[in-house]
Parts: C-alpha cells; structure tokens; sequence
C-alpha cells in the first residue's frame, strides 16, 4: 500500500475526505463520536476546547449544544477514560465497566490516599442534591496545592475517585465545570451493563481501530494501552486466519506491520486520493494528529505540540494547528481567540509544504473566516477561566 492509498483510507474512516458526513444536530454529534471511537476533552482553552475543535471539523454546523444534548439530555454519548479523558458512546460502556471495577478495587496514584469518609460525604452530597459541582461543596476545609493545577479541596479527589470507579458520571460538562450524578440515576439503569470479557475488549479495540483508521497497527490499536497488547495481537491472527484481516506492507513503515479489511484494499486500489480536497484546520488533538509517529509515516508531517517548550525554543508556536487540505498537511498556524475583543489571533504561520502557496492561503484563510465564526458563536465576551486553567496558563507561557 502506498502513502497516498494509506492515508486516503484513514482520512475516509475520520470522515474528512467529504463534507458534512453526518449531517447536522445532536444526531450527528452523537454519529461522529461513534465513528471515531472517542473524542478527547482538554483544559486547554487558547482557541475552541479540543473536543468541539474536533466534532466541528466533522460537522460544519455543529454547536456546543449538540454535545450537551447528546451528553445530558439523550445520554448517547458518557465520559470516560481511553488514552485520556474523552467522550465515549454510551453504547460501548460495558468495555469500560471492567475498568470502572478494577479502579474501584485498587485506585492508583494521589485517588488511592481517599478516605471512606471522604468518599461517603460526596456520594451522601451528590444522592441528596441529584447532581453536584465541586463549586457546590461549601464545608471544605482549603488546602495547600500539591501542583498548580490541582484543586484545594479535598473533595475534587473524592468524585474523581467515585468517577474513576464508576460510581459517580459526569452528567453535564459547562466549559470544564463538571457536574456529577449517580450512575444508575443517569442513564435510568437498575445495574450497570455486564462487564466485556478481556477477548471481547480486544475485539472492541481492534474494530474501533479499523473503523476510524482503516488500516492499522498494534501501536495504533493499543494507543497508550501496552498492557492490551498481546490480547488485541490474538484477535488480529484470528482474524487473519479466517480472512477477515489482510497483512498490509505500507510504504515507509519498515518492519511495523499493518492490517486492513479485504474491502480497505479495494478502496485503496481504486482511488489514491480524497475525491474533494477539504480544508480542515485541526486540532493537536485531533485523531489523525495526536498519534504522532502515525501521522509522521503517512503524511510526512511530524506535528510539535509546544505549549510546554519554552518561548524561545518554539518552532510553530505555542499552540500551533495543522492545516490539512485533501490529503496533505500543508501548514502549522499558531492561533489564539481574543475573548474580549471577539477575533481570531494569527500568531505564526509555517508553511509545511512546498509552494507555491498563494491559491492555498486563500482557501485556508477563507477556513479560518469560519472556523473564527464557530469559536464567537453563542459566547461569552469573556470565558469563565477555571482555576486549573489559569494555573495551567501560568505554566505554560
């Protein structure tokens, strides 16, 4: 498989090779989340919040409240971990209850130091009030901060705790001020799904894989999840005994093998590239992004994330995005939302790709008019800045 046929399957399995792939509306929100497995949230809030950032450039007429509404209201879509905190379809949550139980039965890391008192308040305040902010937690005694970014009440490691476990789930998300619910009182459940077996867990994370990358890899697959490894390496082998799965040598990629479905290879053998050259101005999170190794071998792209590098070592920017147009990652433009004075920063734009680039500035420029448009709808003139957030900011710049 070439290059160009690898990356023409992963961007049709994203939905970016087509405009508008889902429609418009919560429906669409919710169809998008499904398709690509999950979609990371993070605080980071220099330009739209990654996880909108990544519906929209699936749906040009999303809205945040398309998101609410999948999360809140029709509950199609829940929050959990996968590689990080992500949006995650309410349909795949028995994968994930196995996980919830484990965490429950041995919290790792500063949720192992919660006490049963602790954990018994905020559940006792959370059944009482039907959902609960950490802002709605007055009897907290403040503590010293064990980082920037932490919080200084004891209770913000209690319902991550119970979140973590199952116990608690996030029933609405306002900027990234969470509000926590029991979990059978959410979804209206008298128990919680069945919990999926370790090899129908490997089957889910290689059909997620295949469904939003068309070809993949075992790195790709267990992104960030060593330990599902050799399990996802045995549904692989199954599948190719039965011819289910095809080993595919990708262009450049040396020894790592790829996998694809016989239909992928049709695909790929019938058209090299997207049939309309889209512009997309993505996310660092984005999922043809944030597996950086990935989109350097099909795109020859290889992304910098620098909001942690200091200033003047920067090559893109401190929050720089790539901008995809068809099937080629042509530049990286460091973009910040002035709130206050509702426009949309350019900070620095590097071209990627060779020139010449007039007719490409035109096209991505005429993106950013929309993409600014998106970001200023329905806000604020200021954001309602977390404390996380500002102490992140203070990190960073």
């Amino acid at each position: 498989m070439t290059k160009a046929q690898a990356r023409a399957a992963w961007l049709r399995a994203q939905c970016l090779d087509r405009p508008a792939p889902f429609g418009a509306g919560p429906a669409a929100t919710a169809a998008a989340v499904a398709q690509l497995g999950y979609v990371q949230i993070d605080t980071i809030n220099v330009i739209e919040r990654c996880h909108h950032h990544i519906l929209w450039n699936r749906i040009p007429e999303y809205r945040r409240a398309d998101l609410r509404q999948a999360q809140s209201v029709d509950k199609s879509v829940f929050e959990y971990w996968t590689h990080a905190l992500s949006y995650i379809p309410t349909a795949d949550m028995r994968f994930f209850t196995g996980a919830m139980k484990r965490h429950r039965a041995e919290p790792r890391g500063s949720l192992a130091a919660v006490t049963t008192a602790e954990l018994r308040k905020v559940l006792r305040l959370v059944r009482e009030k039907g959902g609960l902010t950490i802002r709605d937690i007055e009897d907290d005694v403040l503590i010293e901060k064990e980082h920037l970014w932490a919080s200084r009440k004891p209770s913000k490691r209690a319902l991550q705790h119970a979140f973590y476990s199952g116990l608690l789930t996030i029933s609405e998300r306002n900027g990234m001020l969470k509000t926590y619910a029991p979990m059978e009182r959410h979804f209206g459940w008298q128990k919680p799904p069945r919990p999926a077996s370790a090899k129908e867990t490997a089957n889910y994370l290689l059909d997620r894989a295949l469904r939003s990358q068309g070809v993949v890899s075992l790195d790709s697959i267990c992104h960030l999840n060593a330990p599902a490894k050799p399990a996802v390496r045995k549904a692989i082998e199954a599948r190719v005994r039965r011819k289910a799965l095809v080993p595919v040598a990708v262009e450049g990629a040396g020894k790592q093998a790829h996998w694809a479905p016989p239909e992928a290879l049709d695909a790929a053998a019938s058209n090299d590239a997207p049939a309309a050259a889209e512009v997309h101005i993505l996310s660092p999170f984005d999922p043809l992004i944030i597996q950086r190794r990935r989109t350097h071998l099909f795109f020859g792209y290889e992304h910098r994330f620098e909001a942690y590098v200091p200033k003047e070592k920067r090559v893109f920017g401190y929050f720089a995005l790539p901008v995809l147009i068809g099937d080629a990652i042509v530049a990286a433009i460091d973009l910040k939302t002035d709130r206050k004075a509702r426009h949309l920063a350019v900070r620095k734009w590097t071209w990627v790709a060779a020139g010449p680039h007039e007719a490409a500035k035109r096209r991505i420029e005429d993106a950013l008019h929309r993409f600014e448009a998106f970001q200023l709808a329905d806000l604020p003139p200021e954001p309602d800045e977390t404390e996380d957030e500002a102490a992140l900011a203070a990190v960073v710049e």
